[in-house]
């Protein structure tokens, strides 16, 4: 098992619910693929470095969290269709 963090920009647009939803939905990867979520952390509304279609904010989410290998591409691929991101990515922890 390595471990994983995970950064995800979601939408400005999004209410309280929706924004939860999304959230939810992201650790249902998660676990569905096998891994563990042992920490999220929410940095709220924040303003992004360049912008990304015509939005100049988001809100800012960082996952920590083990699984195997396989994972991440399959989170991924689960993540890459999702409206609610704006943006993404998965780094692996050096233990």
């Amino acid at each position: 098992m390595n471990k994983y963090e995970l950064a995800v920009v979601f939408s400005p647009n999004l209410d309280e619910e929706a924004k939860n939803a999304a959230l939810e939905k992201v650790q249902g990867y998660i676990t569905r693929f096998g891994g563990t979520v042992e920490k999220v952390d929410e940095w709220g509304k924040r303003k992004l470095a360049y912008e990304i279609a015509k939005v100049n904010e988001g809100f800012y989410y960082f996952i920590t969290f083990t699984a195997d290998a396989s994972a991440p591409a399959e989170i991924e691929s689960r993540i890459r269709i999702m409206d609610a991101v704006l943006r993404y990515m998965i780094t692996r922890i050096e233990e």
